[in-house]
């Protein structure tokens, strides 16, 4: 049972290194590599495995090994209790397998057996606990990203006409291509549901239901990020109009997402409704043009996002599985460890100088300044940004500073060591590793020229959610607080825009409710009436009869000469 959590973990940990010093080399070379196997040809169309190597794919590849590594030896003591876990750390293996086909591949047909394993295995891993909560959300997982899927299936079927599907020799083309730009719409629609961005948001809250190794995985550097991998290497090929409507929509979910998670209560879904806020982030730089910049995000993000959901899982696990944010509070003296690595990690997501997610936030936000942009698009920006850093210390005063407010008191502490270990390779990374990206993936300093004002906003904007959280998190229960002064709207708010109910009973509702009615009215009613059932009442009824009949046969036959005697008499009268 361990030695396989040790041989994944050393086999993930040595490939990230290797891809790691390879991706510097080609960096340095400025060097590309694309291998090319054909399967199969078709008329003039060739099936062909193509695996292309550049210092983009092999630097993203050694960040999801190097995660990967570190959550799955953190699995190691964090399912301890689970019979199968050897199952479980294949179906890791799986998912992680998947994500390096997505991300090696320029071809569609490639790219689709990456994406379409993330679909499938993610939807094993959601499930793994096997009760009616997880079989919903993964359900609505599945069905979410199958929409990608179709959209990605329909853009392979139409690349058919250009003669072979390797995208990347057509991306200069699609930008002006009428029929060519049809593929781009739909690898943004794909994106679009793999990333979570509205109106397919309601999945990724629901996939919490995975175990807490899982949720690190996914929600760092797998799952989620395939959609803005993805929309990065088709960057090319976006038209202004195709930029200007995923601008609307990554905007519209990050102000969502940082909105609705100042109204949650679920340490975990909290995490993942601020990863949800990031794709956002991700999403609407890379609509602007600033492809690498949302690489460089997508990153940093994995780093203390990753560390985020490890160090939630070490809390949840002490407090028995425990999740709600309402019952815990003073844990930094129960365990120090564990609360000072969230916090560091929780710093990094609000852009606190000088961790790595400053480098890539502050760098995006002083781009996103310099730019000429629309007031209202501005403005959400910033505001989104503010929520950010609002629910980020909302939720360091919950579990961190307040009260303790579990059911009973007992020992807590940083017991597991193998966790801690597992957290703690990942911490200089979340430290350290924005400033060397930075040097690595922009070696060329670029001049940014702005304002006063506009140069301390985002300093400005991180003060007043930091304000604005600890405001918030100072509630006293009684009728004059604010949730309960105006129920509807946090419900409408917590609810994330009641798009869960969209995506769930905002289909199935209309359609089971027209079949109850049918099966009412049809099946039950006038084919009950008009069909079997009274071809049943009636044949029962001339059954009876002729049972009568036959059994009385005596006495019918002697009345039945009576009354022959009597017409006949009368006829003869």
């Amino acid at each position: 049972m361990l030695n396989v959590c040790f041989i994944f973990f050393f086999y993930f940990l040595f490939l990230s290194l290797l891809s790691f010093s390879l991706s510097i080399f080609f960096m340095m070379s400025d060097l590309m590599i694309i291998l090319e196997l054909e399967l199969l040809t078709i008329n003039s169309s060739m099936v062909v495995m193509s695996i292309l190597f550049d210092w983009m794919s092999l630097l993203f590849m050694s960040f999801v090994m190097f995660i990967s590594s570190m959550v799955i030896f953190y699995s190691k003591e964090y399912m301890s209790g689970d019979m199968m876990i050897n199952r479980f750390i294949m179906l890791v293996f799986m998912f992680v397998i998947s994500m390096m086909l997505l991300i090696v591949s320029p071809n569609l047909i490639s790219i689709l057996l990456g994406w379409d394993g993330l679909g499938l295995v993610s939807y094993c891993l959601v499930i793994y606990y096997q009760n009616i909560k997880s079989y919903n959300a993964g359900m609505l997982t599945a069905l979410s990203n199958r929409i990608g899927d179709v959209a990605l299936l329909m853009s392979i079927s139409w690349m058919l006409n250009y003669g072979s599907w390797n995208y990347v020799f057509y991306l200069e083309c699609m930008k002006d291509d009428f029929s060519m730009q049809l593929i781009s719409y739909l690898v943004i629609l794909a994106s679009m549901t793999k990333s979570a961005q509205i109106p397919f948001s309601s999945w990724l809250p629901a996939a919490m239901a995975a175990p807490t190794p899982v949720s690190s995985l996914v929600h760092s550097s797998t799952l989620v990020t395939a959609g803005v991998y993805l929309l990065i290497r088709f960057n090319y090929s976006l038209s202004i109009s195709m930029m200007n409507f995923l601008l609307i929509f990554s905007l519209l979910t990050m102000f969502m997402a940082g909105l609705v998670a100042n109204f949650e209560f679920d340490l975990k879904k909290i995490i993942a409704l601020s990863t949800l806020s990031q794709l956002g982030l991700m999403m609407s730089i890379l609509s602007l043009g600033g492809s690498m910049l949302a690489f460089f995000h997508l990153l940093t993000h994995a780093l203390f996002k990753a560390l985020l959901f490890m160090c939630a899982g070490c809390m949840i696990h002490n407090l028995m599985n425990c999740q709600d944010i309402r019952f815990m509070g003073s844990l930094f003296f129960q365990m120090p460890l564990t609360c000072s690595l969230f916090n560091i990690s929780n710093l990094s997501l609000c852009g606190i100088p000088f961790l790595s997610g400053f480098y890539s936030k502050d760098l995006i936000l002083e781009v996103y300044s310099m730019g000429y942009m629309n007031m209202f698009v501005f403005l959400i920006f910033f505001f989104s940004t503010g929520l950010t850093v609002c629910y980020s210390f909302r939720l360091m005063y919950y579990t961190l500073f307040s009260e303790f407010n579990f059911s009973s008191i007992f020992y807590i502490n940083d017991y597991g060591k193998i966790m801690l270990k597992g957290m703690v390779g990942l911490i200089f990374f979340v430290i350290f590793m924005g400033s060397f990206l930075m040097w690595m993936i922009f070696p060329t300093p670029v001049f940014i020229c702005l304002p006063v004002f506009l140069k301390f906003m985002t300093l400005f904007v991180s003060m007043s959610g930091f304000w604005l959280g600890l405001e918030c998190s100072k509630f006293s229960i009684g009728m004059n607080s604010f949730s309960k002064n105006f129920i509807n709207l946090s419900f409408f708010f917590s609810s994330l825009w009641n798009m869960g109910y969209i995506s769930t009973l905002g289909v199935t509702f209309y359609p089971l409710h027209f079949s109850s009615l049918t099966i009412k009215s049809l099946d039950y009613g006038w084919s009950e009436y008009i069909g079997g059932q009274n071809f049943y009442k009636n044949l029962v009824g001339f059954s009876k009869f002729m049972t009568i009949y036959y059994n009385n046969n005596f006495k019918i036959y002697f009345i039945l000469m009576i009354l022959w005697m009597v017409v006949l008499i009368v006829c003869l009268i």
